[in-house]
């Protein structure tokens, strides 16, 4: 870099004496001294303000332009008005001796007063918070720099210079955006000889995924677990499936990986009693815990890395009534009776209580906030009020107004958005979503204006300024934050919407009718649907994956077994949940039946009622 600065200033340099040296050869070669303006001389204007190179080789016009800016640009520098010497060299020159010839004096390196480049140069560095000549970074540095930056700065970089060259090339950021969508293996980011190649492959990817979305081309796979009788609760974490039962059983699904076989989370050792075991209430899962809470109260927590023992274990009085994990972190979070309690463990792994609160009224929703350093904090709405919970602090009432009962509730890591019903139109009170800033305490704003309740939110994994709802008027509804005004609504669910989530471009919304909608938003159109029995519960999604959950109201339902020592639920009964992978076209092996494509390594399976003499075989597909 200091190379090429340095040649860039010698060539200038050149270009200057250049000029100069034509113009003390066109001094010497005027007769008489200093021309008059009544008979111009070849190589002046006629105003006799500024030097003109005299023609040569038909250039002259182009040479005469480059040495009147050098001058005008010294005139400039030495703080005279060209106007003023103009007018100064319109009077009659008096009659003497020509003045002596002056000699340049010596430029000093790196550009002195009268250098033009090092004033060039220190005019651009008094303007620019970065050196000019040092904007473009060395490419190792650039690269060191990129490991610390992510998305968010990354797109940063690119509004505040309005180019993806701002540091390097425009495949780098491409390459960090690719590897954080999981586009691309880990390779090493200083190989850069195929970024060009990666970059073409991403946008060849995004466009077949929106394309297989639109299209619903891809592979479906049905999660179902017999043995234990009626869907509970569901959750999903980056492709990972938790699924409770009425059996008592907890199970795990791996959608990324289709041959993984799917675990069975053991109880506390000594806790299968005789009898049925108590059923699973709530169910949650993060990148390294599971949770479930059981109807007797008890919680087990799960590590993802360890084995199928819990890790830890309590015990509430009461039915539990809302169950929260941290998105990160190993933070859970309970509601039972008038208590909620938040477990988590200390810097050397042993669980512990780090907060427990006596709140007036039941909860209803409980959610932990994200990102948070330091003490977990909670978010409770308990009927009609919300709770800001914190550790070493006492419960703070974020939201109450009486009668108005919470409908649903999300949070990010700074808002909290969540419904309430209103009094009606006689009141002129209707059903609207509220926006609460959790640093300040305050309501931002107010969203909607309908007659049925908000039974769905979804803040955290919306963009950003964006939030989507369902209501039980039928519609989903996308709004614009800064605008408080809904961008869009659809008309989605006749018997009203349970579920919904939203990115860029889609929304996904599921119904108390059991049907799971595909929406274009920037359109307003449906672009595909799937039923199956039960409401729609859960839905998670991300760029080339759609996880639904349809679990059944009724957990105890008459007639569900043939025979009373019956180990299953009927299938109409049970509940089902539904993976999607559109990355990939459907592959002759996915068109087999599920039944085909299992070892069923299991001991013990349901047979059906059908006397079977051999109920599990190996099954081999070529």
């Amino acid at each position: 870099m200091s190379s090429e600065l340095e040649l860039f200033r010698r060539r200038w340099r050149a270009e200057l004496a250049g000029a100069r040296q034509g113009k003390k050869r066109r001094r010497a070669a005027e007769p008489g001294g200093s021309p008059s303006c009544r008979e111009p001389v070849s190589g002046w204007s006629s105003c006799g303000g500024v030097p003109l190179a005299a023609p040569r080789d038909g250039g002259g016009e182009e040479e005469r332009r480059e040495a009147g800016y050098f001058a005008l640009a010294r005139s400039l520098l030495d703080g005279k008005a060209p106007g003023a010497r103009s007018r100064r060299h319109h009077r009659q020159p008096r009659p003497g001796p020509p003045p002596p010839p002056v000699q340049p004096a010596a430029e000093p390196e790196g550009g002195g007063d009268n250098d033009l480049l090092g004033q060039l140069i220190r005019d651009l560095n008094e303007i620019n918070e970065v050196p000019f000549f040092d904007i473009q970074l060395p490419y190792e540095l650039a690269l060191k720099i990129f490991q610390y930056l992510g998305r968010t700065e990354l797109g940063r970089c690119a509004q505040v210079s309005r180019t993806w060259k701002v540091l390097a090339e425009d495949e780098v950021l491409w390459y960090r955006l690719c590897q954080q969508e999981g586009y691309l293996p880990d390779a090493s980011i200083s190989d850069c000889s195929g970024w060009k190649l990666a970059l073409q492959d991403c946008r060849a990817k995004e466009r077949t995924l929106r394309t297989n979305w639109k299209n619903r081309v891809g592979a479906v796979s049905q999660l179902q677990y017999e043995l234990g009788k009626v869907l509970c609760d569901v959750h999903s974490c980056d492709g990972v499936a938790i699924a409770g039962y009425t059996s008592g059983d907890v199970r795990l699904w791996d959608t990324r990986t289709w041959d993984y076989t799917a675990p069975i989370l053991e109880p506390v050792l000594g806790s299968a009693d005789p009898g049925p075991q108590p059923h699973v209430s709530f169910v949650r899962i993060n990148s390294s815990l599971a949770v479930a809470a059981y109807e007797d109260g008890t919680v087990n927590v799960w590590s993802l890395m360890i084995g199928r023992e819990p890790i830890h274990h309590y015990q509430h009085n009461q039915r539990i009534q809302a169950l929260a994990l941290g998105l990160e972190g190993a933070a859970i979070a309970t509601a039972s009776g008038f208590q909620v309690k938040v477990e988590s463990p200390d810097d050397r792994g042993y669980w512990q209580t780090t907060a427990q609160f006596e709140i007036q009224k039941l909860v209803n929703f409980l959610h932990l906030v994200p990102d948070v350093v330091g003490s977990p904090v909670t978010i409770a709405a308990a009927e009609d009020m919300v709770y800001l919970l914190k550790a070493e602090e006492s419960g703070k009432v974020l939201h109450s107004v009486y009668g108005q009962p919470v409908t649903c509730l999300d949070v990010s890591a700074s808002e909290a958005a969540f419904g309430v019903k209103g009094f009606g139109w006689l009141l002129n009170e209707t059903n609207k979503i509220l926006l609460y800033n959790l640093e300040t305490g305050q309501c931002l704003t107010k969203l909607g204006s309908s007659l049925g309740d908000f039974t769905c939110v979804n803040l955290q994994n919306s963009p950003p300024w964006m939030l989507v709802t369902g209501n039980k008027d039928r519609r989903v509804r996308v709004y614009d934050l800064r605008r408080s005004k809904s961008l869009c609504s659809l008309y989605a669910h006749h018997l009203g919407v349970s579920a919904v989530q939203m990115d860029d471009w889609k929304i996904v919304s599921g119904g108390e009718e059991g049907l799971v909608c595909v929406w274009d938003q920037r359109m307003g159109t449906k672009l595909w649907e799937m039923h199956a029995r039960h409401p729609v519960r859960h839905i998670w999604f991300n760029t080339h994956s759609l996880i639904t959950a349809n679990i059944p109201d009724e957990k105890n339902p008459r007639g569900a077994s043939i025979m009373d020592d019956d180990l299953t639920a009927h299938r109409r009964h049970r509940g089902i949940i539904y993976a999607y992978e559109f990355s990939v076209d459907q592959l002759a092996r996915e068109s087999v039946l599920p039944i085909c494509r299992s070892s069923y390594d299991e001991v013990t399976g349901y047979n059906y009622n059908i006397g079977l003499a051999v109920p599990y075989d190996n099954i081999l597909v070529t």
